[in-house]
């Protein structure tokens, strides 16, 4: 393994490459610079980059891009976001999508310095793990011999690692697992894992990677709460000689402060969403006031100005409702209770809501059920759920074209269908539609006004009622939204 750790520099401002060339030159590194993202993919084909710094600001390809493809064709390699402070936030997205840390513009050398340290220590203990694996590798049975090779890597590790065996018997651990799992007490391996992680559902994961599911080459990624942190858990099965899955690998890491982060973004969009709704509500109904002439007559320009400032109100207080119920959604107070309904009868409502806005874009919109069982749910979430998808259907839909809602039983689901002959999803795009403010890119929907949080509420309102969403889509003949709620069972 090379001693020199090479250090890409990608900032599209020409003093942050020199200074990083400078002070990590000093320091005994070697530094490659690129002004881009585009070139920066160019010298990570054809050099061996360990580090990775980058600006996520910058034109031709933005670091955000540049950071799902390293991940995706470099993933070996640990990124350190370069962030200024107005976008803080996005670098703490960045490393929740895998980037290893971010440092913040203007440099605390010092800070800046132990930073890439830390990021090329890092590099250079799973290269050492790499080459050991490659060279060493044995199945379980042989791994007591091994333990003292590999307890002085794994115990260099922030995060806890965490090996089990068919019996769910933990055989390998590093201090940072003990530290995560607040285990005061030393504890001889092997030891049952319900000793010091008793979760029900890592255990239940573990039991399934042992059986075989899901597939011997992914790995699962899960979220569990242990006392006041929250961990993630990424999980593998560990093959045997007989390609067998003989245990499985856990690595732990804490992401309670993320979480943090995370909530106090939450609460701060909520907040200014509640702040900003009332006086736009006043604001607009003055406009009403005035467009009604209570206020006195209004010339036709006028008339004209003032319904484009009320249209204007509109389009806030439909994204500022949108953030508010992303928030309930993430609240867990989205769906405030559960009755008996009729689907029936809230789709007719949707339709009957939506018809006008159809005829205005000639689109033919039609319903039908068959065999409909009544579903415990809210009435108000489902009929956004309908409203959301039945709007979209119509909007992206070319005048002419038809929108088709079918609901029918389906076992214990009922099974509800919003059909469209409109432009259609991109297949790279359809992994992505369900994210917040995601927006399909297509020259035929540019004049369609949203904002991007529609498909992200629908598929969390389909969630909390315990339901499915699916879709499926081809380019310019139309798109097929699928969503499965539970039904209520008839007694006897």
């Amino acid at each position: 393994m090379k001693d020199e750790i090479t250090v890409l520099v990608v900032d599209d401002e020409r003093p942050i490459r020199e200074g990083c060339e400078r002070v990590l030159g000093s320091k005994g590194y070697k530094v490659l610079a690129a002004e881009n993202g585009k070139t920066a993919m160019q010298t990570l084909a054809s050099e061996s980059v360990d580090v990775l710094l980058l600006d996520l600001k910058m034109p031709v390809m933005s670091g955000e891009e540049v950071l799902e493809e390293v991940q995706k064709q470099y993933s070996h390699i640990p990124v350190i976001i370069i962030t200024g402070h107005g976008t803080v936030d996005t670098a703490v997205e960045c490393m929740k999508k895998g980037a290893y840390d971010f440092i913040t513009k203007p440099f605390q050398v010092d800070q800046f310095l132990l930073t890439v340290r830390r990021a090329a220590e890092k590099r250079r203990l799973e290269e050492k793990a790499r080459l050991f694996g490659e060279e060493k590798a044995r199945n379980l049975y042989d791994l007591n011999l091994e333990k003292s090779r590999l307890k002085t890597i794994i115990n260099c590790m922030a995060n806890g690692v965490m090996v089990i065996n068919r019996n769910m018997e933990v055989v390998l651990h590093n201090p940072a697992l003990m530290r995560l799992t607040e285990t005061p007490r030393k504890v001889e391996s092997p030891f049952p894992i319900a000793e010091i992680l008793p979760q029900e559902e890592l255990i239940s994961t573990l039991k399934q990677i042992l059986e075989g599911s899901p597939s011997r080459n992914e790995a699962t990624i899960q979220e569990i709460v242990h006392g006041n942190n929250t961990l993630r858990a990424v999980s593998a099965p560990l093959m045997g000689p007989g390609k067998g899955i003989v245990g499985a690998v856990s690595l732990l890491e804490n992401i309670t402060e993320y979480k943090k982060l995370d909530q106090m973004k939450s609460d701060f969009v909520n907040m200014v969403a509640h702040e900003l709704r009332s006086p736009l509500v006043s604001i607009r109904q003055i406009n009403h006031v005035l467009l009604e002439g209570m206020a006195g007559p209004l010339e036709e320009k006028q008339r004209d100005f003032v319904a484009r400032g009320t249209r204007k109100i509109d389009t806030l207080l439909e994204l500022i409702n949108d953030l508010l119920d992303v928030s309930k959604l993430e609240a867990g107070k989205y769906v405030q209770h559960h009755v008996p309904i009729d689907l029936r009868k809230i789709i007719e409502d949707s339709v009957s809501l939506v018809k006008q806005h159809a005829l205005e874009q000639g689109i033919s919109l039609e319903f039908s059920f068959d065999d409909l069982p009544m579903i415990k749910a809210d009435p108000k979430s489902i009929e956004e759920v309908l409203n959301n998808l039945i709007s979209n259907a119509i909007n992206y839909s070319p005048e002419g074209g038809k929108v088709s809602i079918t609901a029918r039983g389906l076992g214990e689901y009922v099974e509800l269908k919003v059909q469209d002959t409109g432009v259609g999803i991109p297949p790279e795009e359809l992994p992505r539609i369900f994210d917040k403010f995601y927006r399909i890119k297509h020259p035929k929907t540019r004049k369609v006004i949203g904002t991007g949080l529609g498909l992200s509420i629908v598929k969390g309102a389909v969630e909390a009622h315990r339901g499915t969403i699916e879709v499926e889509s081809t380019v310019d003949k139309g798109t097929t939204f699928r969503v499965l709620l539970p039904a209520i069972q008839s007694q006897g």
